[in-house]
């Protein structure tokens, strides 16, 4: 069992319900619990299938370095980046306006 959190935006209604089942809302979009491998990998896959417009991401705690993993879906400013064996961000810079 490993303590996992998820993070919604813009997503459908019926995706935020379905993780209710799983995970507790503690705000808006927001979720959270300790949950096994495989539930948490079978969470990914129905965000992965009904996340549409909105963005997802999804933290858990792990045996790397760190002390966390997590993965992303949707377009967001913040990428997930690989370095040195460390899981950092890298944030985007905004688009700029065409003039």
């Amino acid at each position: 069992m490993a303590f996992v959190v998820v993070v919604t935006e813009s997503v459908p209604p019926r995706l935020r319900g379905r993780m209710a089942i799983w995970l507790l809302e503690v705000r808006a979009g927001v979720y959270i619990g300790d949950v096994s491998r495989r539930t948490r990998e079978m969470i990914w896959q129905h965000l992965a299938e009904g996340y549409e417009e909105g963005s997802v991401v999804m933290a858990w705690a792990s045996n790397h370095e760190s002390g966390y993993e997590f993965q992303t879906l949707g377009a967001n400013r913040r990428l997930p980046v690989e370095f040195d064996g460390l899981h950092l961000v890298a944030f985007q810079p905004p688009e700029k306006p065409d003039l």
